[in-house]
């Protein structure tokens, strides 16, 4: 909101668009309305009547009128609570789609660069503030239109001459309001953003307060917040100041009426009104008209500002639809599965590159393993791939487009995820039309027949916290088994179960139509695959599993073939043809397992122990060589 027009622009839209969404609650909103403001069209009326007829001697009459307006009151108490339900219906959906954008773009934000801390702040304070004042705000507005409404008929039902007097002072306060909200809202906003950037600068200076006290950098530190916090309270300063123009604009408004009509008494007077009819005018003015008129004001004022302000706030940092950010280039039906054109990605500003100058074709239908030590950078080659990273140089396309798009691609990662429902709904979460005989086919190709068994079929409620991580790692599989997506990344997704079921579990996924990316927990799978990359941290090689130990030492090591040492390429494994090689340490996939409380006995780990830690094995996978 960086203008004072558009904070006004801001506040129309939205509730423009409110309206479009639910036009049945408004409706409803609107028909309950009606019934609420039938007081206040026949308040003045009935005061009128009632005054003249008591002044006249016609008690009775007056009694009847006054008995009008105590029936009127009744149905007017009846519309205001039968109104909040359908007000309900509009505000709390409204709420949980600024929840739902605040989310998306706080998650948007730190797979591209460093959390996002501000969304804190929006997502506890500032989507309540919206929501809280977007729904008083609908009542203030929705009040005043219904309210001033009715008593500008009332006043032309009772003398339509008291009705030109009114009308012009009232237009002209709601006038001198509008013109200055848009000014107020720019002062609004600043005091949002110094509440961010207060928030922002308090949590990095939490999260670095040993090192700062260490380094004796407590002043800076000091100064830099305190700079920040003077700035939100002059901002609430500026904010403070346009009360008096708000105080000003109900004065014309509500007021300047009032006096007019005393002022043009003796000329209404003379064109037929009654001593009732000024009182019943003065009615109108000072209980309809001057108190919706405050309650807009001051509603709009403080509210309104709050609302305009934090709503644009958080419409700016919500996440945008992924766009396609370039035409492809040629025909896409032609295009690899995987394509990387001189791609480099380091973890901020000066460090090391993980990935440098990569150039890399994966083509349809391949099935790809990706092999190297521990911290090499293939699980930042999978975010690359998926579109979670964006390359400092270079470019990545997925079937001929920029990577992240979710419905060319899907990622396991290391740590599956698994969410409260049934299991049918977890296993169909990308494909939730799957029919069930291709969910059923799913369940025997990935070997978790049993495991459905236990639960008690495909229906029954899983509870996330009482599956192990291996049955984790088994759903997860699933899902991403009966997504429609073509490209499937495997990070390490079978990490924790054995090795026949990892290999039941990549036998699956390439029997399946598309294209399989594996970053190899185990050198099987590996020996599985159709190609393997191998990242050494200087240079990658690409090839098939029996010709790179010719001339890759790190995959030598890993595959436990050894060099002849004459010069014609890697030995043949003593243990005859297979798949598998023999193993440095006699174990089949080459490597010795490493026992530990917290990482299970299994023979030919590469790396594992979860997502916080990498554990390197087979000795230092000769680090000398990969340097």
């Amino acid at each position: 909101m960086r203008s004072r027009r558009d904070a006004a622009r801001l506040l129309r839209r939205t509730a423009a668009d409110a309206i479009r969404a639910r036009p049945r609650a408004v409706a409803r909103a609107a028909a309950w309305s009606v019934v609420e403001a039938v007081p206040t069209a026949l308040f003045g009326r009935a005061v009128a009547e009632a005054t003249d007829a008591f002044r006249t001697g016609r008690t009775p009459t007056a009694v009847v009128w006054l008995g009008v307006l105590t029936v009127a009151a009744f149905a007017g108490a009846f519309g205001s609570r039968r109104l909040y339900p359908a007000l309900a219906a509009i505000v709390e959906p409204f709420r949980d789609d600024l929840v739902r954008r605040v989310v998306r773009g706080a998650l948007y934000r730190s797979t591209r660069g460093r959390p996002d801390t501000g969304a804190v702040a929006r997502l506890t304070h500032q989507v309540e503030i919206v929501r809280d004042t977007f729904g008083g705000l609908l009542v203030i507005a929705r009040g005043f239109l219904f309210t001033a409404g009715a008593a500008l008929l009332g006043l032309l039902t009772l003398m339509p001459e008291v009705a030109l007097l009114v009308v012009p002072p009232l237009v002209l306060g709601l006038l001198l309001f509008g013109a200055v909200f848009g000014a107020a809202a720019v002062r609004q906003r600043d005091l949002v953003v110094g509440e961010e950037d207060v928030a922002a600068r308090t949590t990095a200076l939490a999260s670095g307060l040993r090192d700062a006290v260490a380094c004796g950098g407590e002043d800076a530190l000091r100064a830099e917040l305190g700079a920040a916090v003077e700035a939100q309270a002059a901002a609430g300063r500026a904010v403070a100041r346009f009360a008096a123009v708000r105080a000003l604009a109900l004065a014309v408004g509500g007021w300047t009426p009032l006096l007019l009509v005393l002022a043009a008494a003796p000329w209404l007077m003379e064109r037929g009104a009654t001593p009732g009819t000024l009182i019943g005018a003065l009615a109108y003015v000072l209980h309809g008209l001057q108190p919706a008129l405050r309650t807009l004001v001051h509603g709009m004022g403080g509210s309104g500002l709050r609302l305009a302000v934090t709503l644009g706030r958080i419409l700016e940092t919500s996440a945008p639809d992924e766009p396609v950010r370039a035409e492809p280039d040629g025909d896409v039906e032609d295009a690899p599965a995987v394509e990387l054109r001189g791609v480099s990605f380091a973890y901020g500003t000066g460090a090391r590159p993980v990935i440098k100058d990569l150039d890399l074709v994966v083509p349809r239908g391949d099935h790809l393993a990706v092999v190297g030590p521990s911290g090499i950078g293939k699980s930042t080659l999978a975010a690359l791939i998926a579109g979670l990273a964006e390359p400092d140089a270079g470019e990545v396309r997925v079937e001929g487009r920029p990577a992240g798009d979710p419905a060319r691609r899907v990622l396991i990662p290391q740590e599956a995820y698994v969410f409260g429902g049934t299991l049918r709904d977890n296993l169909t979460y990308y494909a939730p039309d799957a029919p069930p005989e291709r969910v059923s086919r799913a369940v025997a190709e990935l070997g978790l027949a049993g495991f459905v068994r236990g639960l008690g079929g495909l229906d029954a409620d899983l509870d996330p916290a009482e599956l192990t991580e291996a049955d984790r790692q088994r759903v997860a599989l699933c899902r991403a088994y009966l997504a429609p997506q073509p490209v499937v990344i495997l990070d390490e997704a079978a990490h924790r179960l054995d090795a026949a079921a990892e290999a039941r579990a990549e036998a699956a996924f390439a029997r399946r139509p598309g294209t399989l990316i594996v970053i190899a927990h185990r050198i099987s799978s590996a020996a599985r695959a159709r190609r393997v990359l191998v990242l050494d941290g200087t240079s990658a090689h690409l090839g098939r599993h029996a010709d790179l130990p010719a001339v890759s030492p790190l995959y030598r090591d890993l595959s436990g073939r050894w060099s002849d040492g004459s010069g014609a390429g890697p030995a043949e494994p003593s243990g005859g043809s297979g798949s598998e090689p023999s193993g440095v340490l006699g174990h089949p996939d080459g490597l010795d397992p490493v026992l530990r409380a917290d990482l299970p006995v299994d023979a030919g780990e590469v790396v594992a122990d979860g997502a916080d830690r990498e554990d390197e094995i087979l000795g230092d996978l000769r680090r000398g060589r990969s340097s």
